[in-house]
């Protein structure tokens, strides 16, 4: 058949009747035509309908095995290190434990406040007030504020808290302000800015280990 035969021809056709009605019969290039388009169509509804969607759940499944792969390394490199955490983890229950003998009961409050009271003395303090506030509790343990003001020179002030450092009990400071001692007649060394009287005042905060009951 030569090529404007086949031109001719698909010329002549008529869809309805020549492949529809007569698909049978109809001429060879309009059944190729036809084949290839329904091909096509079939091959494009498997594409959109089959393929494509795998393309999203294989991107899903990728981002997945990246994920578990972190997590995987993670995993391992805490089994590969256990033997390290144990050994840290009762380094820590052994310190806490220590913290937590530091922390006096409700028997050791009052000599805490004996040593207080000398750490005060000792270091040359004329003390103006004591005063132990109300206990603070918290989740296993309580907090116990002492309002505390002293008098006396700086390298005192400094003997003082070196002094409640040393203490064989957890005591914190807050609060500190320092400023002139009102004038009177023991100051003689006012003039003198190493002798000049100053006065602190300051909160000390010790804690109790609050036992389950």
């Amino acid at each position: 058949m030569s090529m404007s035969t086949a031109i001719e021809e698909l010329k002549n056709i008529n869809f309805e009747e020549d492949i529809v009605n007569r698909i049978g019969t109809a001429p060879i290039l309009a059944r190729i035509l036809v084949i290839v388009l329904v091909d096509a169509v079939i091959i494009g509804l498997i594409w959109h309908f089959l393929i494509t969607p795998q393309f999203g759940e294989l991107k899903t499944v990728e981002q997945k095995e990246v994920t578990l792969r972190a997590t995987f390394d993670s995993e391992s490199a805490k089994a590969a290190n256990r033997g390290a955490y144990v050994e840290q983890l009762e380094e820590m229950k052994k310190t806490f434990s220590v913290m937590l003998r530091q922390l006096p009961n409700q028997t050791d409050i009052e000599s805490l406040l004996v040593d207080l009271s000398q750490t005060s003395v000792a270091s040359g303090l004329d003390v103006e007030y004591f005063k132990p506030d109300s206990e603070i509790p918290r989740e296993f343990y309580a907090e116990y504020p002492i309002k505390i003001s002293v008098t006396g020179q700086y390298h005192q002030f400094g003997q003082f808290v070196s002094g409640l450092a040393a203490l064989p009990r957890i005591v914190t400071l807050s609060g500190i302000d320092i400023s002139d001692a009102k004038k009177d007649k023991r100051n003689t060394d006012e003039e003198s800015p190493v002798g000049k009287k100053l006065k602190m005042d300051l909160t000390a905060t010790t804690y109790r280990y609050l036992e389950e009951e």
